[in-house]
């Protein structure tokens, strides 16, 4: 891996292989996605600073915020104006955190380079500019390309169909460049993508129009054809819509995608939300692509729910850097799940842990067994704290060794599902991993309560440590 980076002393961000990643420092530092919006707190959203360094008198605490300048925005996920696809590249430097707003379209530029401990906001790029010059709106996914621009897939247009989705061209300085695809080449819905250049190929996923899933989640509205169920296969870097992989009535809502890390493999996975179930993609011998269904996870029979069927809604999954593990959520039901995936089309469950969810002890909710019985599942508390809300975005220390976890996933659908979590606030957990004989265990000495903020109760969403990590690099 990392051929084609050169010998020089120096280099540019990030690592040059995966593996070298995995031996990279400890983290300290944890940077968090915080946000008010749709809580009845008419404050600004805000990036939260987390002290994650078990030897600092701070640790397990929010140490800085920035909040952003508007209110209403939905700060939801980021990424990096410059990452491991730049090792190469001596000039680059990964300095801004891009934010992009899903509800609002502002796409925010954070400064993490001058004090790590305390960001500032660097710069704004105005959505009507991005309307004016692409017609794109709700952004989400940011990544950095090796040409030094950034990408961001955008939902919609500004009025909320899933139509006018595309993706989102940034220069090097945030300033607005166009679309990436080619004309006629936009996906019918989007969400996530992930790029493998070794294989000349970027895949996209399906969450659906930005006029239904704003307003809360509705069973009609998936009958409705609002919501995807597709993979889009794209030519790279030339943004030519190649293939359109349909996941069928098992692969509704396919959310998060990855490749594997290594840049030699053809094959990926991605976590489709209602059916609660990962589909594998990978390259078949004419050079097309394919998928399977790779882990299912089956609804539980309840009672006292919206529906006679609870899905497991899988949000959010990740890959350790050395491809061996794959770790995902079921927010509904509550756990938190680890797979032994070295042979990527047999995976093997090797850990699970539950840390919250809809059917813990004590709630109003119960599954019912295969002998009909009733039953709820042990939740421990942490530091005192009932968990609360169900485990939503995931992020793994470079080493493996570490799972971090926050349980808020849009506060329309949180205030939907979990309607405490605005008035209680989101937390933070840490999962110790056992990366050996695989397996997974709360770490009882770290909790990080967003109940208590100084604004009031706020809503933690996704991740990032200053040097990257396993979710926002990709290597080339």
């Amino acid at each position: 891996m990392g051929e084609g980076n050169g010998c020089c002393a120096k280099k540019g961000p990030g690592y040059a292989s995966p593996i070298e990643a995995m031996s990279g420092p400890r983290e300290t530092l944890i940077y968090v996605t915080c946000v008010y919006n749709g809580t009845g707190i008419e404050k600004p959203d805000f990036l939260g600073t987390v002290d994650v360094d078990p030897n600092s008198p701070t640790y397990s605490q929010v140490i800085h915020r920035l909040p952003v300048p508007y209110v209403g925005d939905e700060l939801h996920h980021s990424g990096w104006n410059s990452c491991s696809s730049c090792h190469g590249d001596p000039t680059a430097i990964r300095r801004f955190l891009v934010m992009p707003s899903l509800l609002s379209s502002r796409v925010y530029v954070v400064d993490t380079a001058t004090d790590p401990r305390a960001p500032a906001l660097h710069k704004v790029v105005d959505p009507t500019e991005i309307a004016e010059k692409t017609g794109l709106a709700y952004p989400h996914t940011s990544h950095c390309l090796a040409s030094g621009d950034i990408m961001i897939s955008c939902l919609g247009d500004p009025q909320g169909n899933a139509k006018g989705n595309g993706f989102l061209l940034l220069d090097s300085e945030f300033n607005v460049k166009g679309r990436w695809e080619k004309p006629g080449h936009s996906p019918a819905f989007g969400y996530d993508y992930w790029y493998q250049p070794r294989h000349k190929t970027m895949i996209s996923s399906s969450w659906g129009a930005p006029c239904a899933f704003s307003k809360g989640f509705d069973l009609q509205h998936v009958k409705d054809g609002l919501y995807g169920r597709h993979l889009s296969v794209y030519s790279w870097p030339d943004g030519e819509l190649k293939q359109t992989l349909d996941l069928g009535d098992s692969g509704l809502l396919p959310l998060e995608i990855r490749f594997l890390h290594d840049p030699s493999k053809d094959t990926g996975f991605v976590g489709c939300a209602l059916t609660s179930n990962m589909v594998r993609f990978f390259k078949t011998a004419d050079g097309s692509w394919s998928h399977e269904l790779s882990i299912s996870v089956k609804p539980l029979k309840v009672k006292n729910w919206i529906l006679p069927e609870m899905p497991g809604l899988i949000t959010d999954f990740l890959l350790s850097l050395d491809d061996r593990y794959l770790y995902f959520v079921n927010w509904l039901h509550g756990d938190i799940r680890q797979y032994n995936i070295e042979d990527p089309a047999n995976p093997i469950l090797t850990g699970q842990v539950w840390v919250g969810g809809l059917l813990q002890k004590g709630s109003d909710v119960v599954y019912l067994t295969d002998d009909g019985e009733e039953a709820q599942f042990d939740v421990p508390s942490v530091k005192g704290n009932r968990l609360r809300g169900g485990p939503q975005m995931i992020q793994l220390s470079l080493d493996g060794k570490r799972l971090y976890v926050t349980n808020s996933l849009f506060s329309v659908w949180d205030n939907q599902f979990y309607p405490d979590l605005a008035k209680k606030g989101s937390h933070m957990l840490q999962i110790d991993v056992d990366t050996e004989k695989g397996g997974l265990s709360i770490n009882p000495d770290f909790f990080v309560d967003f109940g208590s903020e100084p604004d009031g109760p706020a809503l933690a969403h996704e991740m990032r440590y200053p040097g990257g990590d396993c979710t926002s690099d990709i290597w080339i």
